[in-house]
């Protein structure tokens, strides 16, 4: 009867205990909700700062990982000295401290940061540095949060495992969860500015669940006595090899992910929201693994087989399902969905184009997840040092991350491409198998030993049949026998030339989208042309963006310039044109590549204009679709701004006006706005654009303006005929303050699916017609 009196009055206490352990799996997925949504928005801010090109935007990933990482470590150093109590107001604190700077960091990133500091900070060294002590704080705050919630929560080794999974595994999910519904809803309605409140709203919701656990003294009782003597499941592996182990397993995650998003993102052509899908569909298949994982650790015998086979069935689905990706490209359904001329930003051909991603990302992702509370099973042996080894498996596996990113970022994807990166990811896995298989036979396991050899030769042979990067690319971009290729990958994107014997334009290709032909169109042709046969004398010239060359080589159409300066965030397009200019020497692609007038640069142009103490004449930016992920930087109000700086007196600038949206933009920061129709080409000075007909008709008549443009097959009629029969006329200013405007916070045409884009037109009054904004 008396142990039945115990018995009883145990039963409230544990369910006390399990309603507590909720509640923190609660705030800790709030956490990781707003979490995403900080980290989307900072990193937009940070590559204001930084640029967009490949390498700043890995420093900018590096100086997250780097304050996580020292986040962990300085709470697993601290933690095994706190009570259970003072760990869980020390995430309180954590999460109250990211919430302040949340709100925050619009003063501090973007108005200082960025406007302030941006111009000055030349070297990409200095701009690692000023990314990392930006962010320092917060990313540190976010980082102690697991090693601390783990010491609140835990108060026996034989839960220790298991609630670490479900704690970071919820976490995860919650992150997951703010990538979706951030990149799909949030952000698109609301703006970055706004969407900062709404995650820093949750980072407080975390803390007060926190603080009301912490003050009616909901935390689990703690252990009656030390269970250090406790033997893990790990046979001969130590704490260094399981660390080894968590590090290779974030190494190839991290890798998956960056080619995830290089195929995923050729297949859905870049757009902000299929970049929200390839991130939220990894993040919650992650944390559904660490669950499912947490779950399934009661039913394993050898945590050590189950981790090395959930590595080598996610890297071998993952090579399936790409290499499935290249078959399907030849079927006819895909062709009429998915072909690489069409445009997919809208109806079936995105739903289809985010299914194969979602299919592509989370099966391997779910069972990567697994792995991280396999870990932590076998590396939880004593709960002194519970936080530390916390800690240190997180840091691990950051570490892995963040080697993962660069070799594959930066160094793989350069000399290997997609495909040889994705092979060598696969042998890695192949290499796991064999030292496990060699550890099972010294361990008198034949059974296992053959099963990892079996396995590691399956995936031995996948590796030797997967396509060249050169195959890979040529199907996704529909190219037949009849053509030839010219294809560039490195770390900053993609270039494919699909050359045709037959007389057809052949289309170029910059990440899966087409951006122009050759010959030119006589659209890119104009839109390159403008600005410096409307200028009295176009000396300097800068033209963002280079497309197949077209832009670029209109702009030297004009006797009088003498520099052409050529920023274009994709190396691989000049890679590609160098490569067409050795095959056809006579050609004008070979030409504008040998005119001493013109530079090439490989970078992001915005920072090129605000890091550069240097004027034009003439800017202007080639045609880029309103709904291309991070086009928001080119049609924001700033950068407009920006660009109105960096012009000298009498300069101009030239841009594309796909929608109403962007010519109210452009409208509301020149002085002088002009509209060439039918086709909109946007003017913009700080003098009054007149287009002079008489003027422009002389200067056509020029045998060198002639020469230029029959080089690259452009009718000169028809090009003359362009600009006689362009309409001009100078829309109504808008109010620079206006609600509807893009701006770098809210770069509306960005997020189409939730602003709908308007035509762009002016009425034949002269007023800017302003339908959808």
């Amino acid at each position: 009867m008396v142990q039945s009196g115990v018995d009883a009055a145990s039963r409230p206490v544990a369910f006390l205990a399990r309603v507590s352990f909720l509640a923190l799996c609660a705030a800790f997925f709030l956490s990781g909700f707003a979490a995403l949504i900080d980290q989307i928005v900072w990193q937009r801010m940070l590559g204001l700062f930084a640029g967009s090109d490949a390498v700043t935007a890995a420093l900018v990933v590096g100086a997250f990982l780097l304050g996580l990482g020292l986040g962990s470590l300085a709470a697993g150093a601290v933690t095994d000295r706190l009570g259970m109590r003072a760990a869980l107001i020390g995430f309180v604190a954590c999460e109250i401290g990211i919430g302040i700077f949340a709100l925050g960091s619009r003063a501090f990133l973007y108005d200082f940061v960025v406007q302030v500091i941006g111009p000055l900070v030349p070297s990409r060294w200095g701009i690692f540095a000023v990314c990392f002590a930006g962010i320092l704080i917060p990313t540190m705050l976010m980082g102690a949060s697991l090693p601390l919630l783990a010491k609140a929560a835990i108060n026996s080794l034989a839960d220790a495992a298991p609630r670490i999974g479900w704690l970071y595994g919820l976490n995860t999910l919650g992150a997951g969860l703010g990538a979706l519904l951030g990149g799909w809803w949030l952000i698109g309605t609301l703006g970055y500015e706004n969407s900062l409140r709404v995650g820093a709203l949750f980072n407080l919701i975390a803390a007060a669940i926190g603080l009301v656990l912490w003050r009616n003294n909901a935390t689990p009782a703690p252990a009656l006595q030390k269970e250090s003597a406790v033997a893990p499941i790990t046979g001969g592996f130590g704490f260094a090899t399981w660390a080894v182990l968590v590090f290779v397993s974030g190494f190839a995650i991290v890798a998956l992910e960056i080619l995830w998003v290089r195929v995923a993102g050729v297949i859905a052509q870049y757009t902000a929201y299929s970049f929200a899908t390839i991130l939220g569909s990894f993040l919650l298949a992650d944390g559904l693994g660490m669950v499912l994982g947490a779950v399934w650790l009661k039913k394993l015998r050898d945590t050590r087989a189950a981790f090395f086979a959930v590595q080598a069935f996610a890297t071998l689905y993952a090579l399936a399902s790409i290499w499935g990706v290249y078959w399907l490209a030849g079927a006819d359904w895909w062709d009429g969905l998915l072909a690489a001329e069409n445009t997919r930003h809208y109806g079936l051909p995105l739903a289809t184009a985010l299914v194969v991603t979602v299919l592509l990302v989370a099966p391997p992702s779910l069972l990567l997840g697994i792995s991280f509370p396999l870990a932590q099973q076998a590396v939880q042996t004593d709960l002194s040092r519970l936080g530390w080894r916390v800690a240190a498996v997180q840091v691990a596996n950051i570490l892995g991350n963040a080697a993962g990113s660069l070799a594959t970022g930066l160094a793989a994807l350069h000399w290997l491409g997609t495909a040889g990166s994705l092979k060598l990811v696969a042998l890695l896995a192949v290499a796991l198998l064999f030292y496990w298989s060699l550890a099972a036979w010294r361990e008198r396991q034949p059974v296992a030993s053959g099963l990892a050899t079996a396995l590691a030769a399956v995936l031995a042979v996948v590796v030797a049949a997967f396509p060249t990067n050169v195959q890979f690319w040529a199907r996704l971009h529909q190219a037949a026998e009849h053509h030839d290729i010219l294809v560039a990958e490195d770390r900053s994107g993609l270039a494919l030339f699909r050359l045709s014997d037959d007389g057809s334009a052949s289309p170029f290709f910059i990440q899966g989208f087409t951006q122009s032909k050759w010959p030119f169109l006589i659209e890119h042709a104009f839109l390159g042309a403008v600005g410096p046969l409307l200028h009295p004398a176009p000396e300097d010239v800068l033209v963002i963006g280079s497309g197949s060359g077209g832009t670029p080589f209109a702009a030297g159409v004009n006797p009088a310039t003498q520099r052409v300066r050529v920023v274009e965030l994709v190396g691989p397009v000049f890679q590609v044109l160098r490569a067409f200019a050795a095959r056809e020497p006579d050609s004008a692609i070979a030409g504008l590549l040998k005119d001493p007038r013109y530079e090439f640069v490989v970078g992001d142009g915005r920072r090129a204009i605000f890091a550069a103490d240097r004027r034009y004449d003439v800017i202007q930016a080639d045609a880029i679709l309103p709904e291309s992920s991070h086009s928001g930087l080119l049609y924001s109000q700033e950068f407009m701004q920006l660009v109105l700086a960096a012009l000298d007196d009498g300069g101009i600038y030239v841009q594309w006006g796909p929608t109403a949206r962007s010519v109210a933009t452009f409208s509301a920061v020149f002085p002088h706005v002009a509209m060439l129709q039918p086709f909109p080409v946007l003017i913009g000075s700080r003098q009054p654009v007149q287009l002079d007909h008489a003027r422009l008709a002389r200067l056509f008549a020029l045998p060198e303006t002639r020469r230029h443009f029959a080089a690259a097959g452009i009718d000169t009629a028809a090009a003359d005929r362009l600009f006689r029969d362009a309409i001009l006329r100078e829309p109504v200013a808008i109010e620079a303050g206006g609600a509807m405007l893009n701006a770098d916070l809210f770069p509306r045409d960005e997020y189409y699916i939730n602003n709908r884009l308007g035509a762009a037109t002016v009425t034949p009054q002269g007023t800017l017609a302003k339908p959808g904004i």
